[in-house]
C-alpha cells in the first residue's frame, strides 16, 4: 500500500516511518512541518529507500496537504502530526488548537476531497487513520481502565484540542462517509522522544549533573507503552482494523513517575556511574504540580488483542533497559537539541 504519513519527523511518526521501510513493502510519503520536535535525522536510516519520499509541509495548509497527496496517490493517511506537550499547551494554547483541530479539519477536508475521486475499489480499500491520546478521557481513580466506551472528559488544553479532534474524525466518518479509524494510546517512550518529555529528559538532565524536577510527590500513574510496540499497533489497525472502529493501545505498563525516574536513575548508575560514585537518585527535586495534573491513566487494550491479536512485545522493564542504552549510544542526537535550549520546561512530568 501507499502511506501517507503526517508528523512523520515526529516521535511515533518517525518510528511508524522506520518500521514501515525496514519490516514492510509498503511505500511511505512523510509529511511532516519540521517544527521544533521534527527533525529528518530520526529517518536518515532509511531516507534512501526508492519507497520512502518526503514533503515539508503543514497540516493546516489546504493547498500544500492536496497537492501532496494528489501527488502521492495514498491508499492510508495516518494521521500523527499534532502538538503534544501538555506543559506547552498550558503556556500556549493557541498551537495547540491551531495544529490539532484546525489541522485535523484541513486533512480531513483534504482526505474526503481524495477519497471522492476514487474509483469503487479505491473507495472501498481507503482508509483515514488518526492517531490520538488517552488523556481524552480525563483521570481515573485508584482503580479501573480506560476503554473504548469511557466518556470523554479532558483536562488540559492538549487533551481537549485533541479529543476536539477525535470527535472531527468520528464525525467526517459519520456524515460523510469517509473510511475512518482511531486510536488512543497511553505514554510512549524509546528513541528518538524529542528530550523535553520525562523518560528522555530525565536521561539527558541526569547525564548533565542537573537537577530532575519531578511534579509535586510524584505519584501520578502512566500506562508506558514502548513506541515499537505502538507502530506495530498502529500497521495491525489501519491493515486489519475495522471501519469506523476505535481502538485503544496501551502498554500494560502502569508506574508512578517517581518510579519511573528513579528506575531511570538506577540503569544509569549501572550503565554510566557518575565520577563521585554517588547515585543519580541524590539529583531528584520535588516541585509545585502543575495546574490540572490528572492522577492516573491506564488503557484495556483488549479490543486490539482479541480482535486484531496485537499484544505488546516490551515490559517495561525491558524497554526502559534498551530505551537508556540508546540515549547513552546516541548523544550525537540529543546533544545538539539539548544545547540549543529546545527543551525547556517548569518539571518533569509525562
Amino acid at each position: 500500500m501507499r502511506i501517507f504519513v503526517t508528523g512523520g519527523a515526529g516521535f511515533i511518526g518517525s518510528a511508524l516511518v522506520r518500521h514501515l521501510i525496514a519490516d514492510t513493502g509498503h511505500a511511505v510519503l512523510n509529511f511532516d512541518k519540521l517544527t521544533y520536535a521534527g527533525t529528518l535525522s530520526t529517518v536518515e536510516d532509511v531516507a534512501r529507500s526508492d519507497r520512502y519520499a518526503f514533503v515539508q509541509g503543514d497540516i493546516c495548509d489546504r493547498a500544500a496537504v492536496d497537492a501532496a497527496i494528489r501527488a502521492f496517490r495514498p491508499d492510508v493517511i495516518t494521521h500523527l502530526a499534532a502538538e503534544s506537550h501538555v506543559d506547552r499547551s498550558i503556556d500556549g494554547p493557541d498551537a495547540f488548537i491551531q495544529t490539532n483541530l484546525v489541522g485535523t479539519f484541513t486533512m480531513l477536508s483534504a482526505a474526503r476531497a481524495w477519497w471522492q475521486s476514487l474509483d469503487a475499489a479505491g473507495k472501498s480499500a481507503f482508509r483515514f487513520h488518526h492517531i490520538s491520546t488517552d488523556e481524552v478521557y480525563g483521570s481515573l481513580g485508584d482503580t479501573g481502565l480506560f476503554t473504548e466506551d469511557t466518556p470523554y472528559d479532558p483536562r488540559s488544553p492538549y487533551s481537549a484540542s485533541k479529543a476536539g479532534s477525535d470527535h472531527l474524525v468520528s464525525a467526517w466518518g459519520h456524515t460523510y462517509g469517509l473510511p475512518v479509524l482511531i486510536t488512543n494510546c497511553s505514554n510512549n517512550y524509546g528513541p528518538f522522544h524529542f528530550p523535553e518529555k520525562l523518560i528522555p529528559l530525565v536521561i539527558v538532565r541526569a547525564l548533565a549533573g542537573e537537577t530532575l524536577p519531578v511534579y509535586g510527590a510524584g505519584d501520578q500513574v502512566r500506562d508506558w507503552l514502548y513506541v515499537e510496540d505502538h507502530v506495530r499497533a498502529l500497521r495491525r489497525v489501519f491493515e486489519h482494523g475495522a471501519v469506523g472502529r476505535t481502538y485503544n493501545v496501551g502498554g500494560n505498563n502502569e508506574k508512578r513517575n517517581i518510579e519511573v525516574v528513579r528506575t531511570v536513575c538506577a540503569i544509569l548508575d549501572r550503565l554510566r556511574p557518575r565520577a563521585d560514585g554517588i547515585g543519580y537518585a541524590a539529583q531528584i527535586t520535588h516541585v509545585a504540580d502543575r495546574p490540572g495534573h490528572d492522577r492516573r491513566y491506564a488503557i484495556d487494550a483488549a479490543r486490539i488483542r482479541d480482535e486484531l491479536g496485537w499484544t505488546p512485545a516490551e515490559t517495561f522493564e525491558s524497554g526502559i533497559e534498551k530505551t537508556v542504552a540508546w540515549y547513552l549510544a546516541n548523544e550525537g542526537w540529543w546533544r545538539p537539541l539539548v544545547e540549543a535550549k529546545a527543551a525547556e520546561r517548569r518539571g518533569v512530568a509525562s
